[in-house]
C-alpha cells in the first residue's frame, strides 16, 4: 500500500488514493479498469519509490494484496515490466458489439507534424480492428478538415474492413487551419444523413463521432456541438497535447469521463485503444444498468445512453422528458384560418364554408352557385355552407325555393284607369290610347291638341298622331313643313330643262334623272349610265367608271382573263368576318386551354387576315362572357394570334347560350367592326354541357345569315351541338373524344372553309377607280353650284339696273 503523508513525520496515514506523483502522472495514460486492477497502485508506487524518503518514510514493507506477504523492492526497469502485465494490448480480433454508424472526425491542421499524423493514422487502423465494418453491422464514415472540411469516405462508401483500412492509409496532411466548428456542422448536417449511409432514424442505431485534434479551434464549436449532440450523434473527443479542457467538454457527450480524453502527446493515443475497446465492445445494456429515468424510450450507446420520444413529441431541455410537439406554434406556419398539429408535422385547414387554395395555406369562399347544381331559375346567391335562389325585379320566389313568378300589381283591380293599364316591375302604370294623354294626377286621358304648339305660319290641321301645316292660295309649303313660300319660279314653262326641274325659293332649277349628270349649261343632261347605253358583254355585272365601265362577277366567282366573263374559283371567298366562340369553363382546365389557344392559332392562319380579306373577333366564356378582340382591332394574323396567346383562362361555369347571344347581337355589329354586305362566319367550342339554353340565340343568329360551326370536345352534347352548328350538320358539326385528336378537327375545319387569298392590288385598284369617280361627281357638283350662282348674280344685276 502507497501512503500519504500530512507532514514530514513518520507517522502513516491511510489514503484511499496513492498520491505518489509518478502514478498521478500515469493515470491519464492508463485505462480505468487497469488502473482500479487490485495490486496495481501499489506495484506501479513501489517501482517509483528508490529510497524510503520518496513516499516521506513508508515505516512497513509493500505487500502483495494476492498473498499478503511483503513483496522485495526490485529495480525500476524490473517493476516497469510487472506494470505492463495489466495492460491490456490492442487485439486484431473483432469483438462482439451492437451496429453503430461510427465517423471519425480528424484534425489535419498545420500544427500537426507529418510524423504525428501517420500516428493519427495508426491509432484509427488499430481502433477499426475490433469494429466488424458491413452494411449490417458497424458503418464507417470519415472526415478531416483544417480551413476546409474534406470528406474521404461515407458511411457508405466501403462496406469491410479491409478497404476502410486502405482508405485510411491513403490519406494526405491539408496542413491549413483549424475549423473544428466547420467540421462539427458538416458532421451534423451530411456526415449522419441517410444519403451518405446513415440508417434511419426509427432504427436506434447508434450514431457515433470521434473527434481528434491537436489546437484550439478558430470558430465556434459550443453551439454546434450541443446541436449535434441534441440531434442524436454520441461525440468522443480526444485532444493531444495542449489542448483546453474545456474546449474538449464543450464538444464532448455527458459522462465527460467516459466521452473526454486528453494525452500528452501523439504516441500516447495507443494507449486509449483498450479503453474504447472496452467501451465500444461492451456488452452492457446501459438503459437496463443504469436509472435513466427516460419519460418514453431510452436508447443505448456504448458507453451510455440517451433518451428519446415517440413519434409527435419532442425531447425537453432536461434530455429526459418529453412534451407534445406543437409545430403550429413553433414555425411561421402561414395558415389563414386554422393551423392543426398532425404526426411530423402539421397542415392547414379552413373554416366551414370555405376551401384550401393550392397554396394550401390561404383559403377561399366556396362559391356553390357555381357548381351548377342549384336550378335556382334566376339569380343564385351563394352563402358560407350552402346558397339561396333570389328573383329579379317584379319577380318573387315560388313556395318550392328555387323557381319565380311574375308580380301582378294590376290583379286586385284597384288601378283606377280611366283607359288602359299596364303591369311594370315596380307598379301597375295607367296609360291612354293613340290621340290622348295622361293628366297628372295619373289616371285619367285628354286628347291630344298637336297643333296647340307646333308653330305653323299660316293653317294647321290637327289629325290623330300629328299637326299638320297648310298654306293660303298663292303659297307653297316650304320643306321645314311649317313656313310658307310665294310663286313657284317654274309654272312659267321658261326653264328650258331638258329633263326634270325643282322650283326653290329664288328659281327655278334644271335636274337630271338618276343615271344622267347636268351638262355645264345647267340645262342638258349627259348620261351616266354607260352599261346601258353601250354593248358591254360583261357576263354578270356592269360597272360605271369616271368616263368608261368595268366588268364585275357575282360573290363566290372570280373575273376570267378576257376581264368580261366569269369562273368559279376552288376556294371560299377571303371577305369574311369571323367571330370565335371560346368555352373557357373550369372543366376544361389550363393545360387543355392552352391546346384551345393552340387551335385557334391554326385556324386563323387558314384565313387572309387584312383591311380587305378577313376580319377576326374573339370571345371566351364561362358564367360570364368577356369580349377578347372585336372583328375590327386588327388587320394581320400575326396580331390575331398575339392577342390569342395573350388570353387568361376564366374557369368558371359554362353559359353557352348566353355567349350565342353576345355573338348575335354585340359580336356581328358594326360597333364592333362588322362589315355590310360581308359573310358571317362564327366558329364555337366547347367541351361539354352548357347551363342554359342554347337553341333560341343559336337559331337567331342563323336566320340572320351567320354560318355557324359547332366543334366539341370530351363530355359536349351532341344534340346541343347540332342545334348550334349550321344546316347540313355534316359539314358544320366537328367532334372528338379527347383534346389529344384536335388535330383531326383542325384539319377537316380547313378543308370545309377552304378560304382564298384576296388579291391586294385588285382592291387597291378598284379602291382608287371608287376614290376617283367620288371626285369627279363632286368636283362637277361643285362646278354647277357655280354656274347656278353665277345666274342668280346676273340676274340680281338686271333687276338693279332695271330700278
Amino acid at each position: 500500500m502507497c501512503l500519504n503523508f500530512k507532514s514530514r513525520r513518520r507517522e502513516p496515514q491511510k489514503s484511499k488514493q496513492c498520491v505518489c506523483p509518478e502514478l498521478r502522472r500515469y493515470r491519464h495514460s492508463t485505462p480505468a479498469h487497469v488502473f482500479h486492477t487490485p495490486g496495481f497502485r501499489e506495484k506501479y508506487c513501489s517501482v517509483h519509490i528508490k529510497t524510503w524518503e520518496f513516499c516521506f518514510g513508508i515505516t512497513r514493507p509493500i505487500t502483495d494484496p494476492s498473498t499478503s506477504r511483503p513483496v522485495a523492492l526490485r529495480s525500476a526497469h524490473d517493476e516497469v515490466k510487472e506494470i505492463h502485465k495489466y495492460k491490456v494490448k490492442p487485439t486484431t480480433a473483432q469483438c462482439r458489439m451492437m451496429p453503430l454508424d461510427f465517423v471519425f472526425v480528424i484534425d489535419s491542421s498545420r500544427s500537426i507534424r507529418p510524423s504525428d499524423y501517420e500516428k493519427v493514422k495508426t491509432f484509427i487502423s488499430n481502433l477499426l480492428q475490433f469494429l466488424r465494418v458491413a452494411p449490417e453491422h458497424t458503418r464507417v464514415g470519415l472526415l478531416q478538415y483544417g480551413s476546409e472540411v474534406q470528406n474521404e469516405f461515407s458511411l457508405n462508401t466501403y462496406s469491410t474492413n479491409a478497404e476502410v483500412q486502405r482508405a485510411v492509409k491513403s490519406m494526405q496532411h491539408l496542413a491549413t487551419g483549424t475549423m473544428t466548428g466547420l467540421a462539427l456542422q458538416y458532421t451534423m448536417d451530411t456526415a449522419f444523413t441517410e444519403e451518405q449511409g446513415a440508417r434511419p432514424a426509427e432504427l436506434l442505431i447508434p450514431r457515433i463521432a470521434m473527434v481528434v485534434t491537436d489546437g484550439r479551434p478558430q470558430d465556434e464549436v459550443e453551439d454546434i456541438a450541443a446541436q449535434a449532440r441534441q440531434a442524436g450523434i454520441q461525440i468522443f473527443a480526444i485532444g493531444v497535447g495542449r489542448v483546453d479542457m474545456n474546449t474538449l467538454q464543450s464538444i464532448g457527450s455527458e459522462p465527460h469521463s467516459e466521452h473526454v480524453h486528453l494525452v500528452a502527446n501523439f504516441s500516447q493515443m495507443e494507449s486509449l485503444i483498450s479503453v474504447f475497446q472496452s467501451k465500444l465492445c461492451g456488452e452492457r445494456d446501459m438503459c437496463e444498468v443504469v436509472n435513466h429515468r427516460c419519460e418514453h424510450m431510452c436508447v443505448s450507446s456504448p458507453a451510455s445512453y440517451r433518451c428519446k420520444c415517440r413519434s409527435g413529441y419532442v425531447l425537453n431541455p432536461d434530455g429526459k422528458t418529453c412534451r407534445a410537439e406543437d409545430m403550429c406554434a413553433e414555425v411561421e406556419h402561414g395558415c389563414q384560418h386554422i393551423c392543426a398539429n398532425i404526426p411530423k408535422g402539421y397542415e392547414c385547414r379552413c373554416r366551414p364554408g370555405y376551401q384550401l387554395t393550392i397554396d394550401n395555406k390561404t383559403c377561399n369562399q366556396i362559391d356553390y352557385c357555381d357548381l351548377g347544381l342549384h336550378k335556382c331559375e334566376q339569380d343564385c346567391i351563394s352563402i358560407p355552407e350552402s346558397y339561396i335562389c333570389k328573383c329579379g325585379k317584379g319577380y318573387v320566389l315560388n313556395p318550392d325555393k328555387h323557381s319565380c313568378r311574375k308580380i301582378d300589381h294590376c290583379a286586385d283591380g284597384k288601378h283606377g284607369c280611366e283607359q288602359e293599364f299596364e303591369n311594370t316591375e315596380k307598379a301597375c302604370v295607367c296609360k291612354c290610347k293613340k290621340g290622348f294623354k295622361l293628366r297628372p294626377d295619373g289616371k285619367t286621358c285628354q286628347k291630344i291638341d298637336y297643333c296647340e304648339k307646333y308653330g305653323c305660319e299660316q293653317e294647321s290641321v290637327s289629325t290623330e298622331h300629328s299637326c299638320v301645316c297648310k298654306c293660303r292660295g298663292g303659297y307653297s309649303l316650304r320643306p321645314d313643313g311649317k313656313t310658307c313660300k310665294k310663286t313657284d319660279h317654274c309654272a312659267a314653262g321658261a326653264h328650258g330643262c331638258e329633263q326634270e326641274f325643282e322650283s326653290t325659293e329664288n328659281a327655278c332649277v334644271c335636274k337630271c334623272r338618276t343615271g344622267f349628270r347636268l351638262k355645264a349649261d345647267g340645262k342638258s343632261c349627259q348620261s351616266l349610265d354607260l352599261c346601258r347605253t353601250v354593248t358591254h358583254g360583261c357576263e354578270h355585272l356592269c360597272v360605271n367608271t369616271n368616263d368608261s365601265y368595268v366588268c364585275k362577277c357575282f360573290e363566290g366567282f372570280t373575273l376570267a382573263e378576257d376581264g368580261k366573263s366569269c369562273k368559279k374559283p376552288d376556294c371560299n371567298s377571303g371577305v369574311i368576318d369571323v367571330v370565335f366562340v371560346i368555352d373557357g369553363s373550369k372543366s376544361l382546365g389550363p393545360a387543355n386551354f392552352e391546346l384551345v389557344k393552340q387551335f385557334v392559332n391554326t385556324i386563323v392562319d387558314a384565313f387572309d387576315v387584312s383591311r380587305s380579306g378577313t376580319h377576326v373577333g374573339l370571345i371566351q366564356y364561362s358564367t360570364k362572357v368577356r369580349n377578347e378582340f372585336s372583328l375590327d382591332q386588327f388587320s394581320s394574323a400575326r396580331d390575331v394570334k398575339q392577342a390569342v396567346s395573350r388570353m387568361q383562362y376564366m374557369g368558371r361555369g359554362s353559359l353557352t347560350g348566353s355567349a350565342l347571344r353576345h355573338m348575335f347581337e354585340s359580336s356581328f355589329s358594326p360597333l364592333e367592326g362588322a362589315r355590310p354586305n360581308v359573310q358571317r362566319v362564327s366558329i364555337v367550342f366547347t367541351d361539354g354541357r352548357s347551363q342554359d339554353d342554347v337553341s333560341e340565340w343559336a337559331t337567331r343568329a342563323k336566320e340572320s345569315g351567320v354560318i355557324v360551326y359547332a366543334l366539341g370536345v370530351g363530355k359536349a352534347v351532341e344534340q346541343e351541338l347540332k342545334e348550334i352548328a349550321s344546316e347540313p350538320n355534316e359539314k358544320h358539326l366537328f367532334y372528338t373524344e379527347d383534346f389529344g385528336k384536335m388535330g383531326e378537327i383542325t384539319e377537316k375545319l380547313k378543308e370545309t372553309l377552304r378560304i382564298c387569298k384576296v388579291d391586294q392590288s385588285q382592291c387597291e385598284c378598284e379602291n382608287l377607280m371608287l376614290f376617283q369617280t367620288d371626285v369627279n361627281e363632286k368636283l362637277k357638283m361643285m362646278m354647277k353650284n357655280i354656274e347656278a350662282l353665277t345666274k342668280k348674280v346676273k340676274l340680281l344685276e338686271n333687276q338693279d339696273s332695271r330700278r
